[in-house]
């Protein structure tokens, strides 16, 4: 069984791209514009760069990012165990 794809058209850096997913088109495009702030964001900061630098150390700060909101929600997540350990 086939599950439905979205395609959405977006641009990132300029360029055009077409994503296939299951997502709602909508949040598609959300992610496909915060990629390209990051990438743009990082560009003003280091004039200069070529496109493929840019998007290596785009995905690199997106995954420190990721990083450390998968580590804050690992403590969150004790955090609330040792609550409810505390409440029994």
């Amino acid at each position: 069984m086939s599950h439905f794809k979205n395609r959405v058209n977006v641009s990132i850096n300029d360029q055009l791209f077409t994503i296939v997913g299951e997502d709602n088109p909508e949040h598609i495009r959300y992610v496909a514009h915060l990629v390209d702030e990051k990438i743009r964001e990082l560009g003003y900061k280091s004039a200069g760069l070529d496109t493929s630098r840019k998007a290596i150390l785009t995905a690199v700060n997106i995954m420190h990012e990721k990083v450390l909101l998968e580590e804050e929600n690992r403590r969150l997540k004790q955090h609330i165990q040792q609550l409810e350990q505390r409440e029994h």
